[in-house]
């Protein structure tokens, strides 16, 4: 089974506008490239991936992308996580993938070996929540098209209602490393504190969250 990984990255400099009491937009920028690059690297470890698309409207991103050897569908405008997500899995049916894994780059603790886990051990359509259980962190389309993905709040029980009108069988499934992202300041202090104990889960995301101010550096096992 070919499963297309499919990233959606919006404009840098635009990214994590809700941690605006925390971080000035030139840091913001900063640990959006750190956890995009991270992201990229870790998926290039997962065997139960083959192949990698970035949407993006983002000249940096894309170019980091195609440097890693991955296939980037340019856009010219940002149109929203949804839409980018369900441009990249209908470009990946296109080239033969009979799954996509749509993943976001703001959850840099990604464990390639847990991906891999979940992937292998079934085909069926994923739907992995986020630590609240309303988003959605991941979703795992089995064929590319099954439904269409409609991110944002409450995105869950939005992916669940879709999948079930759609006849497409799914499981729910929480990936640990996928739980927890990057929305409020909490969220960025609990990311900083983890990194600071263990840095080798993202290595660039940890030593930009040190430059911008963790009260220690990060200790190297």
């Amino acid at each position: 089974m070919r499963t297309t990984a499919i990233i959606p990255v919006k404009r840098l400099g635009s990214a994590h506008t809700r941690l605006d009491a925390a971080l000035e937009p030139a840091e913001r920028f900063r640990l959006a490239e750190a956890m995009f690059l991270d992201t990229l690297h870790k998926l290039r470890r997962a065997k139960t991936i083959d192949d990698l698309i970035v949407v993006t409207s983002d000249q940096a991103v894309a170019r980091h992308a195609g440097w890693m050897g991955h296939r980037v569908l340019r856009q010219e405008r940002d149109g929203g996580h949804t839409q980018a997500a369900e441009a990249g899995a209908l470009a990946a049916k296109g080239v033969g993938a009979d799954r996509v894994a749509m993943l976001p780059i703001d959850c840099p603790l990604l464990d390639p070996e847990e991906l891999d886990r979940h992937l292998g051990r079934t085909p069926r359509t994923l739907i992995v929540p986020d630590s609240a259980g309303t988003g959605t962190n991941a979703l795992i389309l089995n064929p590319p098209d099954a439904f269409a993905p409609a991110f944002g709040q409450d995105s869950c029980a939005r992916h669940i209602s879709r999948a079930r009108s759609a006849g497409v069988s799914f499981s729910l499934e929480r990936i640990d490393s996928l739980a927890r992202d990057l929305d409020t300041p909490d969220d960025l202090a609990a990311l900083r504190d983890a990194l600071l104990l263990d840095p080798s889960p993202a290595q660039r995301t940890a030593k930009v969250l040190w430059e911008l101010g963790a009260p220690t550096e990060p200790v190297v096992a």
